[in-house]
């Protein structure tokens, strides 16, 4: 469902304060941003880009959470990406006019916000800063990805699922009295997707952090980071 969206009540906030590509602009230029911006609603589990894909829009995530992936040539999904709330993807389709190169699929009910190629390619014209705002994400994403699959020949799996847990903690942890509360963006299936292993992998080395006091299991979506000191020593970013 797309609709034109009035960007001053989503959440009761304007999206874009809260992503850091905007962050150097003042209230007037973000105002007159959100005025051309175009909002969409997902269902969990409806796929917003398909690989292969004309993106003429770049796409802002509002609210929720949503994967990237590819299927490798045995079929079987390899996620690259989370996408949380701030983050966004149809970038390199505006500047150098590429199709989609993974699916995006919604991991919960989510709202994006847009903004037209033609829209887009103006804005960094009138404000190079978001160019460099840019570029610097793109780095970091790029980084993350090469140190994933550099990971999957060289660090052993309790290293890669630690650094995963990191992760998840920037993105979707919340601070209590106890330590840092997580709710998990994929199932235990999904972070094996993501990592490159079994299930039942996943599953026995989260059972093993717990056990080592790192981590403590609330549910089945939600985590609770004991001891983030070891945590680090186990993903090698102490």
């Amino acid at each position: 469902m797309d609709t034109t969206c009035d960007c001053g009540r989503c959440k009761h906030d304007i999206c874009i304060h809260r992503v850091p590509i905007f962050s150097t602009l003042n209230e007037k230029e973000i105002s007159n941003i959100a005025e051309l911006i175009n909002h969409h609603d997902y269902k969990k589990g409806e796929i917003v880009v398909s690989e292969g894909d004309s993106i003429d829009s770049i796409i802002i995530m509002n609210q929720g959470s949503a994967k990237a992936f590819k299927y490798t040539l045995e079929g079987r999904e390899q996620i690259l990406y989370i996408f949380a709330e701030g983050d966004f993807f149809g970038e390199k389709n505006l500047l150098s006019n590429q199709r989609a190169t993974f699916f995006v699929e919604a991991l919960q009910d989510i709202k994006t916000c847009s903004l037209s190629r033609y829209q887009f390619q103006k804005l960094l014209y009138k404000y190079p800063d978001i160019g460099i705002k840019i570029i610097d994400e793109l780095g970091k994403r790029l980084s993350r990805l090469e140190n994933s699959l550099q990971s999957m020949g060289v660090r052993n799996v309790d290293s890669r699922l630690g650094s995963l847990l990191i992760d998840f903690q920037e993105k979707f942890g919340v601070s209590v009295s106890e330590g840092t509360l997580i709710q998990l963006p994929l199932s235990r299936e999904g972070m094996a997707n993501y990592l490159g292993v079994a299930r039942e992998t996943v599953s026995r080395k989260l059972g093993q952090f717990e056990q080592e006091g790192i981590i403590r299991t609330i549910n089945n979506k939600s985590i609770l980071i004991t001891d983030q000191d070891s945590l680090n020593m186990v993903a090698g970013s102490a």
